[in-house]
């Protein structure tokens, strides 16, 4: 994963990915619901007509930036 993809805000991962339409940012939050739910790490995360942004931190550790982050984080890169 490269690192300047995603920024450290608050201790959280937070990227903003931007698609040609609704329907396509839809479809990545899908492909990510089932690969959060296989790893048991869920994001928060808005969706606005076609920019989904998401942000990453482990609430079991305090809401903190963990590896079980990072390993999402790259898993999502991997989708889009």
């Amino acid at each position: 994963m490269n690192q300047t993809d995603w920024t450290e805000i608050n201790n959280q991962l937070v990227k903003e990915f931007i698609f040609k339409d609704f329907t396509q940012a839809w479809g990545f939050m899908t492909k990510v619901a089932f690969v959060a739910e296989k790893m048991n790490h869920h994001p928060e995360w808005t969706n606005v007509w076609n920019r989904v942004t998401i942000k990453l931190s482990t609430h079991d550790e305090g809401n903190v930036i963990t590896e079980k982050d990072r390993n999402l984080a790259q898993a999502i890169e991997n989708l889009f």
